[in-house]
């Protein structure tokens, strides 16, 4: 009997009345109660009470009983009609606090939200009073949980992929039927009751738009071409049914049009965003060199990769580069609400350590279509190094006639590749925040970022070895724009080996205002990868010889959770190439603006910065390498290496080819006295900036391919993709 009165307790408690989002609000202000502590009596997330107050969410059992409760009693000590007492001292924080009525950016224009993705796995049921219109139908729930959002407005996860019987897949295994037979009806349904989206990675930033995948079926159904005639522009045509199916309804499309990715969307109405994204997988969305085969999955399997990538980067908003760069903005908002001291209102003001608005870079970092160097030089002009910044990843082979006699006896050629170089290089990283400032005859400071004038012609090394400071590996000829962390580096050649170079930049780009703007988005990214890669069984804690074993077979492991470490990884490259968008489209006139530079991530300076970083990173592992394996260090003021040293015969990006007298890394990478991986040398492991095996041929492959003009570290997989990540 117990247990009946129980379940009435429940049924009623369920059912506990609630006054207007509104009035919850006024109640908790007027007995001075920030959301931290309902949330904290009632045990729940302060977003969650965020939620309730905007009217977004209802509260469940057991706590809506419990906040009827207060509010209840609040009402009694304030009535509606009672004058307003002084505000408490204790007052919200401005970062989130009513949110909606105080946007980040301006309403007038549409800008996409850079969603992120949920972070927890555990899955909740739908809420008793869903956020409008009734519960969709639950067609099977079978599937095992991955990856779903614990915020109760997205009950069902970031996303679902469509298929043409009408079933939505979610994350989880959680299969909806959705009614719609229209684009428009499916955008209508998806906002009014599928209860997807994603909360926002940053207090400032912007919860995340739901996505809608679209399979072939499924296009069809909606009435979307099986491909897209036009393939310059890659979008429907304006004149298509479906784009004038949207039109009519009210709802708008982002200026791409309807493409592979497209939103719909309406301006926002009282802070609230009405946005859905979607990916036509017919028309390509799902690019094969970032998600494999993924695109020919079934479309549960379909979800769990999506739904994974989202869980632990962010709702794809696009290609990997367009998710690369949405990251950044989502973990670093440009703007964040704050109260106007004069008015007392919330205003939209500047997150410290973000990057806040366009600027234009200086001539030397822009590329030749730019109009700050288009102004400066005929469009036929050839810029030379004392006139652009080249900071670029590594594209090295040494002359054949270079190697030694000891080398020639070695067995095999060992590549080694570094993991995820771009995003380690970012790690701890300082960059500018602002435009540029130009000065003559500066000082050097390695913490001021920047580019610098500067000849480090004067610095020489071994011949075998690449040079630091081109990205071909050849010693440069005079003055050249190099970023901060190659001139740093320049300087602690110098101070290190005590070389009779006195580095003397001539004039400089920098940055007064600077900060570590990408430390985020690395740790982010950072434990995205490793999170996927012990999905895959390779973890911190395997020796090195399990680690080179689990190596060699991990992508056949799970080829779902393999396309998930695909997709990161292209996130990072392509995120970083981003920072410098070229223009797009046949429309384009040299010299003239394009959208990217709008943005305040169009940073082809930060770009640089990274990539300066990671080649020096790689340079001074293989200086350090080679040191270690030498007999004898080389004399002060002399970077010359004895024959016995090992040094790389070719370099690629992030891969390294040794000359070897075995076919493993553990043959090649030096160890001290007790068996440990020598200081400042290459060490295998899954974290970033750590190596794994890359490939290996025996000696006379490399030398051919060194007497081709081949790079060998282009092949060493033995096909002809790249190595670098």
């Amino acid at each position: 009997m117990s247990e009946l009165f129980d379940a009435v307790d429940a049924l009623i408690a369920s059912a506990s009345p609630l006054p207007p989002a509104a009035e919850r609000e006024r109640l908790r202000k007027a007995h001075g109660l920030t959301q931290e502590q309902v949330a904290n009596a009632l045990k729940v997330r302060r977003a969650t009470v965020v939620s309730w107050e905007s009217g977004k969410t209802e509260p469940r059992p057991p706590q809506r009983e419990a906040y009827a409760r207060l509010l209840a009693q609040l009402a009694e000590l304030y009535p509606a009609n009672a004058p307003e007492p002084a505000p408490a001292a204790a007052s919200e924080p401005p970062a989130t606090a009513s949110v909606p009525r105080v946007p980040s950016v301006p309403e007038t224009t549409f800008e996409p939200a850079s969603a992120p993705a949920p972070t927890t796995p555990a899955r909740s049921a739908p809420p008793a009073t869903p956020p409008a219109g009734r519960p969709p139908a639950v067609k099977e729930t079978t599937r095992s949980s991955s990856s779903v959002a614990a915020d109760s407005q997205f009950t069902h996860g970031p996303l679902g992929v469509l298929d043409g019987d009408g079933s939505l897949y979610c994350v989880g295994g959680l299969v909806l039927d959705c009614p719609a037979k229209s684009l428009p009806g499916l955008v209508e349904w998806v906002l009014a009751e599928a209860q997807l989206g994603a909360p926002r990675l940053h207090p400032s930033g912007k919860d995340f738009d739901p996505l809608i995948v679209l399979t072939a079926t499924a296009a069809a159904r909606l009435g979307l071409p099986e491909r897209l005639e036009d393939r310059r522009r890659l979008r429907l045509p304006d004149d298509h049914k479906v784009v004038q199916q949207i039109t009519k309804a009210k709802w708008k499309l982002t200026r791409r049009g309807f493409g592979p990715w497209a939103r719909v969307y309406r301006p926002a109405q009282g802070g609230r965003r009405q946005c859905v994204q979607f990916a036509v997988l017919p028309w390509g969305a799902l690019d094969s060199r970032s998600w494999g085969t993924t695109d020919h999955l079934h479309p549960a399997d379909i979800a769990d990769v999506l739904g994974t990538y989202a869980s632990r980067v962010i709702t794809p908003r696009g290609s990997t580069a367009v998710s690369g760069l949405e990251t950044m903005t989502a973990l670093r908002p440009p703007t964040r609400a704050v109260k106007d001291e004069n008015s007392g209102s919330w205003v939209s003001g500047p997150v410290p350590g973000s990057l806040t608005e366009p600027v234009d870079p200086a001539p030397v970092e822009a590329p030749d279509e730019h109009p700050v160097v288009a102004a400066l030089y005929p469009r036929t002009h050839q810029r030379t190094q004392a006139e652009v910044l080249d900071e670029e990843a590594y594209e090295w082979a040494r002359d054949p006639q270079l190697l030694t006699d000891t080398e020639c006896t070695r067995a095999f050629a060992v590549g080694i590749d570094v993991n995820t170089a771009f995003l380690a290089a970012a790690n701890r990283l300082v960059v500018g925040l602002g435009a540029p400032v130009h000065v003559k005859d500066p000082a050097f400071d390695k913490k001021t970022p920047g580019s610098w004038l500067v000849d480090l012609s004067g610095i020489e090394l071994d011949p075998r070895m690449p040079n630091p400071f081109t990205p071909h590996g050849v010693r440069p000829e005079g003055p050249a724009w190099y970023a901060a962390p190659t001139v740093a580096y320049a300087q602690e050649l110098i101070d290190t080996y005590h070389l009779p170079v006195t580095l003397r930049p001539v004039e400089a780009w920098i940055r007064t205002e600077s900060g570590p703007y990408l430390d985020p988005w690395y740790k982010h990214l950072s434990e995205a990868y490793k999170q996927t890669m012990a999905d895959l069984g390779v973890t911190s804690g395997l020796s090195e010889v399990d680690f080179l074993t689990v190596m060699e077979h991990h992508k056949q492991t799970d080829p779902r959770m393999a396309a998930v470490l695909s997709a990161i990884k292209s996130t990072v490259k392509g995120g970083i190439g981003k920072l410098r968008e070229r223009p797009q489209g046949t429309g384009y006139k040299f010299g003239e603006r394009w959208p990217a530079l709008e943005r305040p991530t169009w940073r082809p300076d930060i770009r640089a910065a990274v990539i300066s970083a990671a080649r020096i990173n790689m340079h001074r592992k293989i200086l350090k390498t080679a040191a270690a394996t030498q007999t004898a260090p080389p004399p002060a003021g002399n970077l010359t290496f004895g024959e016995d040293a090992l040094i790389p015969i070719a370099l690629l990006s992030d891969c390294a080819v040794y000359l070897s007298d075995g076919p493993s890394p553990l043959d090649v990478l030096p160890r001290t006295a007790d068996g440990k991986p020598a200081p400042g040398t290459f060490r295998l492991g899954v974290s970033p900036g750590m190596v794994k095996h890359e490939g290996t041929q025996d000696l006379l492959w490399a030398v051919a391919m060194l007497d081709e003009g081949h790079n060998p570290a282009r092949h060493i997989k033995g096909d002809i993709e790249d190595s670098g990540e």
